[in-house]
């Protein structure tokens, strides 16, 4: 099954879209009040995402402009933001207990991210 961005129904009558491979989500957005908003947001990713640095703030880097960030949560696992050149956070991982899986997560949005289906599911 190929990599694809999925638009689905929210809370609220919003929308929010998630990037995924063989059913399973590598990262998802926050909620959208118009779906026009979520494929804008879509757009976006598949635009920015291949030439965006990845800033890894468990080393103290610091980064601006579109980029993905590599953090820790307090139970010091890792996860993948993805944030758009005004600072707001676009998209964002599950945790995972190996850096080098948050990274794998980067590599397949920037790959496989410009040329994934979009599909409406709501």
């Amino acid at each position: 099954m190929a990599h694809k961005f999925k638009i689905t129904a929210a809370a609220n009558d919003q929308f929010k879209f998630a990037f995924v491979y063989n059913a399973e989500p590598i990262v998802w957005s926050e909620n959208y009040k118009q779906k026009a908003s979520a494929n804008s947001a879509i757009d976006s990713l598949k635009r920015n995402a291949p030439a965006a640095p990845t800033v890894d703030l468990t080393k103290g880097e610091a980064g601006k402009g579109y980029r993905f960030e590599i953090d820790a949560s307090k139970d010091e696992q890792f996860y993948v933001r993805f944030v758009a050149s005004n600072g707001e956070t676009m998209v964002r991982s599950e945790r995972y207990k190996q850096k080098s899986s948050a990274v794998n997560a980067i590599d397949s949005v920037k790959k496989n991210g410009p040329d994934a289906e979009v599909v409406d599911e709501s």
